[in-house]
């Protein structure tokens, strides 16, 4: 796999991210400043108009020329100015013909809300209004000061205040960008960088690969760092056992090859001493066709694990029931007269399918027939009489195979070295392959094979098919009894 291009590497997501947020912490920031730009242009009219009101107060009949109103009202930029003193007192300054007031805001317990909703809506102006302001004189609280002026002129202070706001906004941006994609850069990306091209080297070389030589930190990246290097010598080491282990298993399949060869001769003549005249030999013979056919029972299997691999699954709606049954009866077939267990009485088997009628699943019906084959063998070779098998469902749409049998329980041995392969055989002489072979059936369907209990009075194994198996039927599944061994949550 090839590495990302400039335009789509992380250095790249990065800067355009941290544009991207600089940029919106400078939105979040202008909504409360242009509000309260507007409200300090407002309240620097009112005090301008404050003082031009006082002026009536120095006339000596408190009348004031209409050329100097004028040239009061054109400093304060207002067309009229009404100014009330705390003992009821009026000053107005005002022209000859005042326009019509087109909108009235009173500044008086104004909240931020209200003041930012002005704010934009005066932006969004497109036309000259008129407005009339009412507020505290920002001189003396006590004073109140009435005043109609033009909005363009404020718009307009508005428009440059903003324009100053994204010309910093950007230059913010760009600059912190800059800072963090250097930083960012050399401190993440180029050892990531690193990191990638190491795991795709090693991918495609894994034993040809230098090996990586992790750097000195101690934070994340150098974990990491530590942790590939580490990674690298275990895989280098597990291809070599995996080349000896090849080896070793195409010596041992012709080994195989030629020991079936022996043993199928052996059994011939076993075959031809159980008609021998001899008593001892007769009552011997059953005993050594026993050990001849475990043994081509472990040359079997053997190679059949060894062979398989990752398990192919050819998924097809599958009725359950009868695929349960035909599972029950295969086991059954593969039982031979002479197989005894433990107890050395001879090993026999009830199949008790107790899945119903009208379940339709989607899997592999011959390999988890297998499953259930190598569960129901494994139960009666380690003492079991009867093996029941039963279905639960779970919430999304998962299912689950019940099976529960009536032997003794395995030994501590088995459950210690349980699904192990060659070790975690309930019986003398077993290999341990029939749990381990049923595990990587589920395990390939998606699902799971885990032991539920295992006492004096039966063992239950629980087989978890993963959610969506169930085509069909799945309310039949609360027409069955409840299971006395259910599994817990």
């Amino acid at each position: 796999m090839p590495l990302p291009t400039v335009t789509r590497s992380l250095s790249a997501k990065l800067l355009v991210l941290t544009v991207l947020f600089v940029l919106l912490a400078e939105v979040l920031i202008y909504t409360p400043s242009i509000a309260r730009y507007r409200l300090t242009y407002l309240e620097e009219r009112l005090a301008a108009a404050h003082l031009a009101a006082l002026s009536v107060e120095a006339t000596p009949d408190m009348m004031v020329a209409m050329e100097l109103q004028n040239e009061l009202l054109a400093h304060v930029g207002a067309h009229a100015v009404e100014l009330i003193r705390p003992d009821s007192r009026v000053y107005m300054l005002s022209r000859s013909m005042p326009p019509t007031v087109d909108a009235v805001f009173d500044l008086r317990g104004a909240m931020a809300p209200r003041l930012t909703a002005d704010a934009f809506m005066a932006l969004a102006q497109r036309r000259d209004r008129v407005i009339r302001v009412i507020g505290p004189s920002p001189k003396d609280p006590a004073f109140q000061v009435d005043m109609v002026m033009d909005e363009r002129p404020m718009i307009q202070a508005m428009i440059d205040f903003s324009g100053r706001i994204l010309a910093l906004s950007v230059a913010i941006s760009l600059i912190a960008a800059v800072l963090v994609f250097v930083s960012l850069t050399r401190l993440l990306v180029r050892p990531m960088r690193r990191l990638t091209e190491g795991l795709v080297a090693i991918r495609r070389d894994p034993d040809g690969t230098p090996p990586f030589q992790p750097s000195a930190r101690t934070d994340e990246i150098g974990v990491a760092e530590r942790e590939l290097a580490d990674m690298q010598a275990t895989i280098r080491s597990a291809l070599r056992q995996r080349e000896r282990l090849a080896a070793l298993g195409t010596a041992v399949a012709k080994i195989n090859h030629d020991l079936r060869a022996i043993l199928s001769t052996a059994a011939l003549l076993s075959e031809r001493l159980a008609e021998s005249a001899d008593p001892e030999v007769r009552r011997v013979t059953p005993r050594l066709m026993a050990s001849i056919d475990r043994a081509v029972e472990l040359c079997g299997q053997t190679m059949t694990y060894t062979r398989d691999g990752l398990l192919p699954l050819a998924r097809t709606a599958v009725p359950l029931r009868p695929l349960v049954e035909e599972a029950g009866t295969i086991a059954l077939a593969a039982l031979r007269p002479d197989v005894v267990r433990p107890d050395g009485e001879r090993a026999e088997l009830r199949w008790n399918n107790r899945v119903p009628e009208g379940l339709t699943i989607r899997a592999d019906a011959a390999q988890l027939s297998r499953a259930l084959v190598n569960l129901g063998r494994n139960a009666a070779q380690a003492g079991a009489g009867a093996v029941t098998v039963m279905v639960e469902t779970r919430p999304g749409g998962g299912l689950i195979l019940l099976v529960a049998d009536d032997g003794p329980g395995l030994p501590p041995r088995a459950r210690d070295n349980l699904f192990q392969p060659f070790a975690g055989s309930a019986r003398a002489g077993g290999v341990g392959l029939g749990l381990a072979i049923a595990r990587e059936v589920l395990r390939a369907h998606g699902g799971d094979l885990r032991l539920v209990e295992s006492t004096a009075a039966g063992t239950v194994f629980a087989l978890e098919l993963p959610p969506g198996i169930v085509v069909e039927g799945a309310a039949r599944v609360g027409e069955m009894p409840i299971s006395e061994s259910p599994i817990p949550d």
